[in-house]
């Protein structure tokens, strides 16, 4: 989105140019601008009923912090939620992540880890097949995180690029073949963010991150995710989902500099 685009590189010339203690300083709720830049503005419904947003209050790491969205309609409820958007108001891109949900899949949960990089709100958005949004928010004490080094080195990093992991919670033949499930996908990325500096060259790492990742069980599609420089280093996707009796699991990730990355797995297998 082009504000949050703005609001990144504005951000980043006051962080480079020492002026980041004034702009913290300053009061600001930047949500009304924010609602208006990312959701063109439309009417937020209060979504205490229908998503909860779980992230701990005071962050242990600022840069790998954990989140949990979790769909809350009851089961009488004949509307489905189409997609959730997280945004993270204080970070210098805001938007972390949209996902979108799978049509048939029933994902009601997904977890994450992410960047914080000042005390701030968390919001998740949820749009619902009714055509109307549903917000509900947090607070996360932390601050540093987009600016954090990257806990490997280039190198390592480099050797790692796309690897992908795929993890299915429970054994192979307990329950039914369909129902519900949870599944985990790790990708081997740096996701850098822009904002930090190379301690050798003291000269900051451009941005390159995982900003596109889809996958199916056998040719249904469970959930696709929109990101940006929020999400942690090794993006890691945990969610439950209910199965179709599909015996493939299949993933395919996008980076900023075109890396297309696919893999697939028997549905019960777990590894890389």
């Amino acid at each position: 989105m082009p504000g949050s685009l703005f609001r990144l590189f504005v951000v980043a010339g006051l962080l480079l140019f020492g002026a980041a203690p004034t702009l913290a300083a300053t009061p600001n709720d930047p949500w009304p601008g924010l609602a208006q830049d990312i959701f063109n503005n439309r009417p937020m419904n209060d979504g205490s009923d229908v998503i909860a947003i779980e992230m701990p209050a005071r962050a242990e790491d600022a840069a790998i912090v954990p989140v949990t969205l979790r769909t809350k309609l009851s089961p009488g409820d004949s509307r489905k939620v189409l997609n959730i958007t997280l945004v993270i108001d204080q970070n210098p891109a805001p938007m972390a992540a949209k996902f979108q949900l799978g049509p048939d899949a029933n994902v009601s949960e997904i977890s994450t880890r992410v960047r914080v990089n000042n005390y701030t709100n968390v919001h998740a958005v949820a749009e619902l097949s009714d055509g109307k949004l549903y917000m509900t928010k947090t607070y996360v004490k932390a601050s540093g995180g987009c600016s954090a080094p990257a806990a490997k080195n280039a190198d390592e990093a480099k050797s790692r690029l796309g690897q992908m992991r795929y993890r299915q919670f429970g054994k192979a033949g307990e329950g039914p073949a369909s129902g519900a499930r949870e599944a985990q996908i790790m990708i081997g990325h740096p996701n850098n963010s822009g904002l930090q500096m190379d301690q050798v060259t003291q000269l900051y790492v451009p941005a390159f991150f995982v900003n596109e990742l889809r996958l199916w069980q056998d040719d249904s599609l469970v959930l696709t995710m929109e990101g940006g420089i929020s999400i942690s280093e090794d993006p890691n996707i945990r969610f439950t989902y209910v199965s179709n009796g599909a015996k493939n699991f299949r993933a395919e990730a996008k980076d900023t500099e075109g890396h297309v990355f696919q893999r697939e797995w028997k549905i019960d297998d777990s590894g890389i």
